[in-house]
């Protein structure tokens, strides 16, 4: 469990995460609207060197974006999903297999579908943020 204040300690905060789970690469975060599931995807894809803008892919549902190295990191939100198959219709398993990074928001509607080790972080409170995983 991590409790914060502020914007910045997100960068150490990522650091601990990806510390943490350094062979996981399936991530998926729980929280209600307005939690900071973006705002911590954002920070986490930094520290992954992402080169490209990090944003909410709430109506592609999907955005992939690259390292320094070229190397593909995807951003999943379900929030719009109605039906499980919308999930298969968009290739899920073919990059939560592929070995690259994942960050998944709202995946309650695909929490039979998360593979074998995803790693769940919840993010509550209101002033203080706490990220449990």
């Amino acid at each position: 469990m991590i409790l914060t204040s502020t914007l910045e300690s997100l960068p150490e905060i990522s650091k601990q995460i990806l510390g943490a789970f350094p062979y996981s690469r399936v991530f998926a975060l729980y929280g209600r609207m307005g939690a900071g599931k973006t705002t911590l995807i954002k920070e986490l894809c930094h520290q992954l060197t992402v080169t490209d803008e990090v944003q909410s892919p709430t109506f592609s549902i999907i955005n992939e974006y690259k390292t320094s190295g070229k190397e593909s990191v995807y951003h999943f939100d379900f929030y719009r999903i109605n039906k499980i198959e919308e999930v298969f219709d968009i290739g899920y398993e073919d990059y939560v297999y592929s070995g690259s990074y994942c960050f998944i928001e709202w995946p309650e509607l695909a929490e039979d579908l998360l593979p074998e080790g995803t790693v769940r972080l919840e993010i509550s409170g209101e002033n203080k943020r706490v990220i449990r995983f």
